[in-house]
């Protein structure tokens, strides 16, 4: 059983507001059985489920890059016949 660090939904309709929840994979985005694991926007319990082993969505994952608590994924870009080339996600340079 894996642990996710997504999106939850909240409002009213044409008015949504999202939360960073930490769920069970299999459980339902709204679900009612996870009210006792819905956490708001702290770095500390963010990085404790981090270091538990939670994945955290595509979404989500964005958004934790960009207030500073993960790295970067890393790019690799391919050219026809030629070797992989690593690049820097953040300036996009060549790095080999």
């Amino acid at each position: 059983m894996t642990v996710k660090i997504r999106l939850a939904r909240f409002g009213c309709k044409h008015r949504p507001f999202y939360r960073v929840v930490a769920a069970n994979d299999k459980s339902r985005r709204d679900g009612k059985d996870e009210d006792a694991q819905r956490i708001s926007l702290k770095f500390d319990r963010i990085k404790y489920w981090l270091s538990v082993g939670a994945q955290p969505t595509d979404t989500v994952e964005n958004m934790l890059f960009r207030a500073g608590l993960i790295p970067p994924k890393s790019m690799v870009v391919m050219k026809n016949g030629s070797t992989d080339k690593h690049v820097s996600p953040i300036t996009g340079e060549i790095l080999n």
